[in-house]
């Protein structure tokens, strides 16, 4: 027997120890790398409100992300809470008292709601409040009360971050 072998018989050998392939694990690490990598960026805390086209928010210079909360959409029309209309901002306006009560009913109803997570356990007592720019304050102040009376008490205000570099 000579001490090289030629092609085929190396061919042959491998059939006779069974066949195994070869895979390149660095190119498959690499993409997986890659995907994390991606996936991560993505998961970013970044969080934005939505905001209706018919509530214009006033500009802020604020640095701070908003924290998760039930959102009350105050317009030039009507008052919606996490989407659905409470009340129209017209009979708001006219009416003797602090109190709204269709939204005081409707915010009872969004307290009952249970936080599965701990850190959403602070969160069911905080309301964000989107105000058109143009709403009166008296109308404002009517919903404020109203969602202390509803016991949220961590109140805060969307507002449309400035653009620039004076910001």
């Amino acid at each position: 027997m000579s001490a090289t072998l030629s092609a085929s018989e190396k061919r042959e050998a491998r059939k006779r120890a069974g066949s195994s392939v070869d895979m390149n694990l660095v190119a498959l690490i690499d993409i997986f790398t890659i995907l994390i990598f991606f996936l991560l960026a993505q998961v970013g805390p970044i969080e934005t409100l939505p905001s209706p086209k018919a509530v214009q928010l006033p500009l802020s210079s604020a640095e701070k992300d908003p924290k998760p909360a039930v959102v009350l959409v105050v317009s030039d029309s009507e008052i919606l809470v996490e989407g659905r209309k409470v009340a129209d901002l017209a009979a708001v306006a006219r009416q003797p008292g602090d109190l709204i009560a269709a939204l005081k009913s409707e915010l009872d109803q969004q307290s009952q709601r249970v936080a599965v997570r701990a850190e959403n356990k602070k969160a069911t007592n905080a309301i964000t409040i989107m105000s058109d720019k143009d709403v009166p304050y008296a109308v404002l102040r009517k919903v404020m009360v109203t969602c202390a009376s509803a016991n949220f008490g961590d109140v805060s205000f969307a507002l449309r971050r400035k653009e620039g570099k004076d910001a």
